[in-house]
């Protein structure tokens, strides 16, 4: 008999495990000695539930049994095994691919590319391909090449001489329009008058000015300044001014009195004209320290009480610790001024005037959210022996005071300036001490020490969409103008920007000196302090003069993102009268010079600063010191300024 007729006999006679090793199919595909085998091997292990030989039956059944339920077969996957496909199912299809781009390539794998970056093309060439923005030359507001948002293409400018692809063109063109109908004491002609019928010192003080300014500027820049300095910078700035003045009295616009009393002038200045070169990062925050040689901006301190100015000089600048300390190194050598509009004459010899300036910033020193700053600036003048006539026939050098010689002088400034918040008050402070030698005193002729004083500060408080505003100025004068220290305090070219700045009708006007000095001012246009010079662009410094004191008030209104509303009220006295009453040969004169009320309406179309429009207005209700200098029979004492002005930016 063959061994598989013999196995199902065997397992007739035996009992048989439930738990064979192998399945059904397996064990068929044994031989039959290997299928005997298995089958002995299982008929040894006695299966549960099953009576023990030599047991009986109750004691089997108290044995504790175990059931072993066998393995389910594994589930048969129809749809996955190919050749064999359940009845109605079918696949899902892949989505329908359209090619777009004819003659493209397939996109490398991920293996193609680093684990840990990923190139992608420059954001200007990607916003070019991807075509999502239109560039228009004309439009200030977008993406425009002209307004270095993206690099210059060298193939349209094939003789610039620039190599690289991160170098852009910042273009900006200004318009900057004044209208401005004002009142001032206007003193008389020493020859004639155009109103011979008055007695007065003074005649009509009505004038009108227009002025026109066009400003266009242009810089070249190589790196990516977005978060961090440019390596390389050239720009220049030119200015063409055209102004027309209106006065009512003759020898105020020309020296000759058969001048008219009307004026149209023009002149075209260069503003800046400058090379500025990336010396070094000194930290992974982009600190950096650079250079900058031509003519160029500077401002002194966070307002302007010292020097303020667009002069030709060279200059060393950077900052430390994540832009928290900033410092400047700078020499200036002062260029000459033209009379009427201001702007640099840079056909002219230079000055011999020069300025040396070395200042630190640190932020939160002391005190957090509060920038402090210290300045060190020496002033060199030697122009004694030089004698400058304006363009309109007024000496301005030496000025005409005192004895009429010429002069020079040392002079060295120490400063400390502080702005940010203390708290929920917003501070701007600012102290100089003016320490030095004037070689000859017009009042003496002698040498004479400097020292002289000066302090402001300015406060506010913000209330949602209101500013409130308090400020204080003082500058130190002279109580002895014959003896051998001057007092004084003058800057060296201030354009402050406090107390109302050109809104309020003190810093905005020049008040003749008239009866003390020929051609001399009390104050200088857009300066706050009363200096006694001939002219604050042409003149010279002046620590022989009766200083200043000032205390005001005024408030912002915020009343649309678009438009605001300032007001301000200061009033003002001279420091010390001495000067002034050696000068005038007056015994005394009193030193209040009277209340200067302004208020300005600021519109800001889209509120941006392409379109800026101002209309302030402001009056000088004289007290009894500026009367008793400016008397004028018949007059109120009230003097006025009406300024409109239209700046439209490029």
């Amino acid at each position: 008999m063959s061994a598989f007729y013999a196995i199902p006999l065997v397992l007739q006679s035996a009992p048989v495990a439930d738990n064979l090793p192998l399945g059904p199919a397996e064990f068929a595909a044994l031989n039959g000695v290997e299928a005997i085998s298995l089958t002995s091997a299982s008929l040894q292990q006695p299966a549960a539930g099953r009576q023990r030989p030599g047991a009986d039956a109750a004691e089997t059944e108290a044995e504790q049994t175990i059931e072993v339920e066998p393995p389910e077969p594994p589930a048969v996957d129809n749809e996955s095994i190919d050749g064999r496909r359940r009845p109605g199912y079918n696949d899902p299809l892949p989505d329908l691919v359209t090619q777009e781009n004819e003659g493209a390539f397939r996109a490398p794998p991920p293996e193609a590319f680093p684990t840990d970056q990923l190139p992608i093309p420059d954001r200007w060439r990607l916003i070019e391909s991807l075509g999502l923005v239109t560039e228009k030359w004309w439009d200030p507001y977008n993406q425009n090449t002209y307004k270095g948002d993206r690099p210059i293409n060298r193939d349209k400018v094939p003789w610039l001489p620039i190599k690289g692809d991160d170098w852009f063109l910042v273009a900006n063109a200004i318009s900057d329009t004044v209208v401005e109908a004002r009142t001032f004491p206007i003193p008389v002609g020493v020859q004639t008058t155009q109103d011979p019928d008055r007695l007065d010192v003074f005649g009509d003080p009505a004038s009108l000015v227009l002025s026109q300014t066009f400003i266009t500027g242009f810089a070249l820049l190589k790196g990516n300044t977005a978060y961090k300095p440019p390596d390389v910078e050239y720009r220049a700035t030119l200015a063409f001014n055209v102004n027309y003045v209106d006065v009512p009295e003759r020898r105020v616009l020309f020296v000759e009195p058969t001048k008219p009393t009307h004026r149209l002038d023009h002149f075209v200045g260069v503003q800046e004209l400058f090379f500025d070169y990336h010396i070094r990062n000194t930290s992974d925050r982009y600190d950096f320290d650079s250079f900058r040689i031509g003519i160029q901006p500077f401002q002194a301190d966070f307002r302007g009480f010292l020097f303020q100015d667009q002069q030709l000089g060279l200059r060393f600048f950077g900052t430390r610790d994540n832009n928290r300390f900033q410092y400047n190194v700078a020499a200036f050598w002062r260029l000459e001024k033209d009379t009427n509009s201001g702007l640099n004459a840079v056909t002219q010899t230079p000055r011999d005037d020069f300025l040396f300036i070395a200042n630190a910033y640190r932020q939160d020193f002391l005190i957090p959210a509060l920038t402090s700053q210290i300045t060190l600036a020496y002033n060199r003048n030697r122009e004694a022996d030089d004698v400058e006539i304006d363009d309109n026939g007024f000496p301005v050098r030496p000025a005409l005071l005192g004895t009429l010689r010429g002069r020079e002088y040392d002079v060295l400034y120490v400063g400390y300036n502080a702005d940010g918040r203390v708290g929920r008050i917003n501070l701007t402070a600012s102290a100089y001490g003016a320490f030095g030698e004037d070689r000859n005193s017009f009042f003496t002729d002698r040498p004479a020490d400097i020292r002289a004083f000066f302090a402001a500060a300015e406060a506010s408080y913000d209330r949602d969409w209101m500013r409130f505003r308090l400020s204080g100025a003082y500058a130190s004068g002279d109580g002895d103008p014959y003896d051998d220290v001057e007092t004084g305090y003058d800057a060296v070219f201030e354009n402050p920007i406090f107390a109302g700045a050109d809104t309020s009708y003190w810093i905005r006007q020049t008040i003749p000196f008239a009866g003390g000095g020929r051609a001399i001012s009390v104050n200088g246009r857009n300066g706050i302090l009363n200096s006694l010079r001939s002219s604050k662009e042409q003149g010279q410094s002046n620590f022989n003069n009766p200083g200043l004191i000032l205390a005001g008030a005024g408030a912002d209104f915020d009343l649309t993102p678009e438009f605001r509303l300032s007001a301000n009220a200061n009033h003002l006295w001279f420091e010390n009268t001495a000067t002034i009453e050696a000068l005038r040969n007056e015994g005394s004169i009193p030193k209040d010079i009277g209340w200067d009320l302004s208020a300005a309406a600021i519109w800001r179309p889209k509120a941006t600063q392409n379109i800026v429009l101002r209309l302030s207005g402001a009056a000088l209700l004289s007290g009894d010191g500026f009367d008793d200098l400016f008397d004028r029979l018949g007059d109120s004492g009230t003097y006025y300024s009406l300024l409109a002005n239209v700046v439209l930016t490029y």
